[in-house]
């Protein structure tokens, strides 16, 4: 169940219109903000609030998600005031049925049109630091009471260089120690990187971080895989109970790489991970070479699938191959978003940046330095078609090698 916590209480003491929340890892700042917008909205005649991110699929696994499930577990949700369709839930009040009713819209920030469109009363800009400062902009003069920002503070952004010295806001930081929902087995886990210190720094005490320690830098964002874009590889690193299994695609398209989401979840079998690359256009797996007997058991339902070279130094020069691409990433891969934004250098006692990286937010960032990798290895030239015995046999590639190919 979704509970009142410190976090929740000391987002209820900030009053000024506009207002920032930063925070670690497992804070509560957007269930928190979530809870404050729902309380709103059912005490309010005839507003409009609105919940914004970056974009619609980034929306509907995160914020949206959360709302639902906050609204169903409390015993809130009327399935017949959800507009599935428009996403937007309309807060009926039958015991004043002469009130018209709030609303809460959720839209993603991409939409220039509903971003310089109609006006609001209350803004929820979730994951502020992934929408640029002019959106912000847009959405702030349109904004007439209340605005609620959160973010994790990977690095400096519009909030601490143009929002926080010019203007009279609440800033609030929160941490895992505010949430005391959290599981122990949470802030175990938590507690067991404090000696990561770049890590710990931003994730677990909500400090504002730096950008050096980010591993992977500019990569751009894209609506879609374009039609002439040609499927070289797949990626798949193996999770289970605790970590998910992460797979996905590489694109070769106009001289760089583009990067495609197709699975991110816990508690899959081989069998399910084999079905899924089986429904996919074909295109040679690369997987963490760690689990060979898993790599058998997928090749045997008829994938082609190898594992991943790792040899002394692998890691950091496949990191130094993969930054050195022109890389795009469609925008309704979510969780390598995520993990590209938060994969970080390790740093010692005295915050200098040391050459390993952290052992975190790593599933898709490990599997895109596979198949990348792979494919430099092998020296496939993306003008030669690929050969009918590839295209019609796919269980050719259970034994083939590098120096085969």
């Amino acid at each position: 169940m979704y509970q009142r916590t410190s976090a929740t209480n000391k987002i209820l003491e900030l009053k000024k219109r506009i207002r920032g929340v930063a925070g670690g890892t497992s804070a509560s700042k957007t269930i928190s903000i979530l809870m404050w917008l729902i309380q709103y909205a059912q005490t309010t005649e005839g507003e409009i609030i609105s919940v914004v991110s970056e974009s619609m699929p980034h929306l509907k696994r995160g914020a949206m998600r959360d709302f639902v499930n906050i609204m169903q577990e409390h015993g809130y949700f009327v399935d017949a005031q959800w507009n599935k369709s428009d996403f937007i839930y309309t807060f009926l009040r039958p015991d004043k049925p002469e009130w018209k009713p709030t609303i809460i819209e959720f839209f993603s920030a991409d939409q220039p049109a509903k971003v310089r469109g109609p006006r609001r009363h209350i803004l929820f800009l979730n994951e502020a630091n992934n929408v640029p400062l002019e959106t912000f902009t847009q959405l702030e003069i349109r904004t007439s009471k209340i605005i609620w920002l959160d973010w994790n503070p990977v690095s400096e952004f519009y909030w601490y260089t143009d929002i926080l010295p010019a203007q009279d806001v609440d800033f609030l930081t929160l941490t895992y120690r505010d949430n005391e929902a959290l599981a122990p087995s949470i802030v175990a886990s938590i507690e067991s990187r404090r000696s990561n210190r770049a890590w710990w720094k931003v994730y677990g005490e909500g400090q504002l971080g730096e950008v050096e320690a980010r591993i992977y830098t500019g990569w751009q964002i894209i609506d879609e895989i374009p039609h002439e874009a040609k499927r070289e590889r797949h990626w798949l690193d193996f999770g289970y109970s605790n970590d998910p299994a992460a797979m996905g695609a590489v694109y070769k398209y106009n001289g760089g790489l583009i990067l495609d989401e197709i699975l991110y979840r816990k508690g899959m079998t081989n069998a399910q991970l084999a079905e899924v690359l089986k429904n996919e256009d074909y295109a040679l797996t690369i997987a963490d070479s760690s689990e060979p007997k898993s790599i058998d058991e997928i090749a045997s339902y008829g994938v082609s699938i190898v594992g991943a070279d790792k040899g002394k130094d692998s890691i950091l020069h496949g990191i130094q191959y993969v930054q050195g691409q022109r890389i795009s990433v469609t925008k309704r891969s979510v969780n390598i978003l995520k993990e590209y934004r938060n994969y970080l250098w390790m740093t010692d006692k005295n915050d200098k940046i040391i050459n390993v990286p952290n052992d975190m937010m790593n599933h898709h960032m490990d599997g895109i330095r596979y198949a990348i990798s792979n494919i430099k290895s092998l020296e496939y030239d993306a003008d030669i078609e690929e050969p009918a015995w590839a295209q019609n046999g796919p269980t050719w590639a259970k034994n083939i090698t590098a120096n085969q190919r």
